[in-house]
């Protein structure tokens, strides 16, 4: 850590640093951070905080290398313990940071949205996946709007409808396979098949049923809990694949 300390004491001054800011009883109160570690903390890929935080200490102003005064943490906070601060701080203040860094990081999130779209989706005519370019292209263009508070899947799912109106995507279906005992096969039968799609494969074998067939991605939880609430927990579901395309990628100009 390139740290340079000067006089007078209540001076510190730090460089590459991520900035979290609080404000309380009309006070700013800031904590020094590793650059990229504040997310990965929050989001709880990275479990050490000595890896986030720069130094235990709790400022008036990071960037001037101010000291935060006892009284006022005391006020603000209650205790005077200051690394129980900054880890107050870390969790709930507001990260601090640049036009570009912010502008760098919607980029990347907007690239991990794309490629999970491209993982869950395919062309409905030619059942060949989307490039991830393409669909990256087109969130672009309809100024899709990212949320922080939503997780990279939540957003993908929220942005497929939004992108059938301009790019021809659907969901992709997942294969899947049920055997069902005799007991219960012909009370299910019925309820089974309006769950799939398409059957592939519809088999008795002394009165036990077989089934093989691609569903919606959306009918799965209900698929599940239909096999084993009413089979007790005998019956079997399988994925056979997440999804049922045609090798190759789609070429769009």
């Amino acid at each position: 850590m390139s740290k340079n300390i000067k006089t007078p004491t209540n001076q510190k001054i730090l460089t590459n640093v991520a900035v979290v800011r609080m404000k309380k009883t009309g006070k700013r109160f800031e904590i020094a951070c590793y650059k990229n570690k504040v997310v990965n903390w929050r989001n709880k890929t990275e479990k050490d905080i000595d890896e986030v935080l720069q130094t235990h200490t709790v400022f008036s102003n990071v960037s001037k290398g101010q000291l935060a005064k006892k009284d006022e943490l005391i006020a603000a906070f209650g205790i005077e313990d200051q690394f129980e601060i900054c880890k107050i701080i870390l969790d709930k203040g507001d990260l601090q940071v640049s036009d570009k860094e912010r502008q760098a990081a919607s980029d990347q999130s907007l690239k991990e949205v794309s490629q999970l779209i491209a993982s869950m989706v395919v062309n409905p005519e030619t059942k060949r996946p989307v490039p991830p370019s393409v669909i990256d292209k087109a969130l672009q263009e309809m100024h899709f709007s990212l949320k922080p508070n939503r997780s990279s899947k939540q957003q993908a799912l929220d942005a497929i409808p939004k992108l059938r109106e301009t790019i021809k995507i659907e969901r992709a279906k997942m294969k899947i396979r049920v055997a069902i005992p005799t007991k219960e096969a012909k009370a299910v039968h019925s309820k089974l098949k309006a769950l799939f799609s398409e059957v592939e494969q519809d088999d008795w074998q002394d009165g036990s049923l077989e089934m093989v067939g691609l569903i919606e991605p959306g009918s799965f939880r209900a698929l599940d809990d239909l096999v084993r609430n009413e089979t007790k927990g005998h019956g079997r579901l399988e994925i056979l694949s997440l999804k049922d395309v045609v090798e190759g990628e789609l070429q769009i100009s």
